[in-house]
């Protein structure tokens, strides 16, 4: 019953209407709870605020942190640990660990909760690879954690999907999302990958049919966005979708999201599909955001993350492994493919996005318009696409750009000259504000995943808060954080982190009918290497399990 007053401060907490007003928050039992009555009422500790910046620890949407895929980047790339600046030894109750572009997983806690966020979704996790990745995040301390399961490449998915059987498709998606334990729904290049996994051709666009399932990516993905809301789950389809990365890939992005016209809707990393030019023309490249945000801007239902992209040295890691083999193909850099039975090709390489490189520049560029060409901050959430863009550890320096376009232009002035040219970022005058940061970095990526509880500071959600000194200088001040409160616990003090708890694993519960079950199961035992009996997780393999449901309308 312990109980913790945070008196005085500039609470910013957009959720609830409140752009900057000071005042105090309550918590207790690890939520924020009211004011007591009595006015002489003394909290168990009381964390004096005043002129400090409060907000909601930060939620992100989209990341890459645990799973067969982050391993393999781990194994891959010994030389981002030999330094000794890379290197965090043993201390206090602390785990020894490694930073590099993909942190081992101790670490991974300790610098999310540094920069005060305190929820992290996985965005690709093979349901065949369920297991290891919940293994590892319970060792991912001090941050909620959620996965978005593969279905895109589902063997029994495109099965159901050519035989048009919806009522299949649902029973199948509510099966492997129950087995393995997530908490939503990923496509990604859906079919694309099955097809190249078995040597045939690319699949370019959204009517090509994949080869051994005759199906085609516009019929995967609407099945599959209209099966996440039949089962009512917290957040809408989330999807990754054709051309990733490639020039013209635009006009295929915007393909898609009108192929899902009326759906709920997730775009992931849309900065790497936001791109103009054509294949055989790459030197004619240029960014293609404003048709794509104008479609955002005008479509209820639909939100996009950015994967923004910041200079330096960084591991690409991606579920569609024919775009992870041209980029390794592409760079001339060492490729690793983690192909997952029955779903996922996913490939991993090293890439350095460099300021002088015209493509890296156009790509920042790009990010940042998406950003500034969304109206409404609550439809664009803030991602790196961790470490895809950059590390998550970049945050601070995305807001700074955001909130400053003096720091964009000078940015800007020192890149390319052609980026100018291909690129309207500029033109864009727009500053955010604290309370739009607010948004982008936590209420609405709450908002986004359905998480009722998190992302604000009102009575009864979890009181994960971030305490900001004020600083001009928005780098400095969101890379530092004061106070950082997790779950009720001040776990960051004076910048330092003071302990760490171990953090929850949200999922999505759902009933599944034990004749599909068994059928579902017979057919993973007589296809797959792996039993089922090594397949269905239950709530006891998960580290601090949280069923979390679609929160009601209003």
């Amino acid at each position: 019953m312990s109980s913790l007053c945070i008196a005085g401060g500039r609470v910013v907490d957009p959720a609830n209407g409140v752009e900057d007003r000071v005042g105090d928050l309550w918590v207790r039992d690890g939520r924020i709870v009211a004011a007591p009555a009595d006015p002489d009422a003394r909290a168990d500790r009381t964390i004096d605020a005043r002129g400090y910046v409060v907000m909601p620890g930060g939620v992100d949407v989209h990341s890459h942190i645990a799973g067969s895929k982050v391993n393999a980047a781990r194994i891959m790339r010994p030389e981002e640990r030999r330094d000794e600046d890379r290197v965090m030894r043993r201390w206090r109750d602390f785990r020894s660990g490694t930073i590099g572009s993909v942190p081992s997983s101790f670490t991974t806690g300790y610098q999310y909760a540094g920069l005060g966020y305190t929820t992290a979704v996985d965005a690709a996790i093979p349901p065949l690879g369920a297991r290891h990745a919940h293994a590892e995040f319970g060792d991912v301390p001090l941050v909620d954690k959620a996965m978005l399961i593969l279905m895109g490449n589902n063997h029994a998915i495109l099965d159901a999907v050519r035989e048009g059987d919806f009522a299949r498709v649902e029973r199948t998606v509510a099966w492997l999302l129950d087995s393995s334990k997530g908490f939503g729904v990923k496509a990604v290049n859906p079919g694309g990958v099955e097809q190249w996994k078995q040597g045939g051709g690319r699949i370019a666009g959204w009517d090509d049919r994949v080869d051994h399932f005759d199906v085609s990516p516009r019929q995967i993905v609407v099945a599959l966005a209209k099966a996440v809301d039949s089962l009512g789950l917290p957040h809408p389809l989330h999807f990754h979708g054709l051309n990733l990365g490639l020039p013209g890939n635009w006009a295929h992005a915007l393909e898609g999201m009108q192929a899902l016209d009326g759906l709920r809707f997730h775009l992931a990393h849309v900065q790497f599909h936001s791109y103009g030019g054509s294949p055989d023309h790459p030197e004619d490249i240029d960014a293609k955001v404003e048709p794509l945000a104008d479609y955002v801007n005008t479509h209820e239902g639909v939100t996009v993350d950015v994967g923004q992209v910041m200079f330096g040295e960084t591991t690409s890691m991606t579920a569609d492994g024919p775009t992870g083999h041209y980029l390794a193909n592409l760079l001339g850099r060492k490729w690793y493919n983690h192909d997952v039975e029955q779903e996922d090709g996913c490939g991993v390489s090293p890439i350095e996005y460099q300021d002088k490189n015209f493509i890296h520049a156009l790509q920042w560029a790009i990010g940042l318009e998406w950003f500034l060409r969304v109206e409404d901050p609550w439809r664009v959430a803030m991602s790196t696409d961790h470490p895809n863009g950059a590390s998550f550890r970049s945050y601070p320096e995305v807001i700074a750009l955001l909130m400053d376009k003096n720091l964009r232009d000078e940015t800007l002035a020192r890149l390319p000259e052609r980026v100018r040219a291909r690129s309207g970022l500029g033109d864009l005058s727009r500053e955010y504000t604290l309370a739009e940061i607010a948004v982008v970095t936590r209420a609405g990526p709450a908002r986004i995943l359905g998480l009722s509880h998190k992302g604000h500071l009102g009575i009864g959600a979890d009181a994960d808060v971030t305490i900001y000194a004020p600083d001009d200088d928005r780098r400095r001040m969101f890379a530092l954080p004061r106070w950082v409160v997790k779950g009720g616990e001040v776990v960051v003090d004076d910048g330092e982190l003071r302990s760490a708890p171990g953090g929850r694993t949200l999922f999505s519960a759902l009933d599944v009918d034990p004749e599909t079950r068994a059928d579902l199961e017979r057919r993973l035992a007589e296809e797959a290497s792996f039993h089922p009996a090594n397949f269905r997780l239950s709530v006891d393999d998960l580290a601090g399990p949280h069923a979390v449901s679609r929160p009601k309308p209003g």
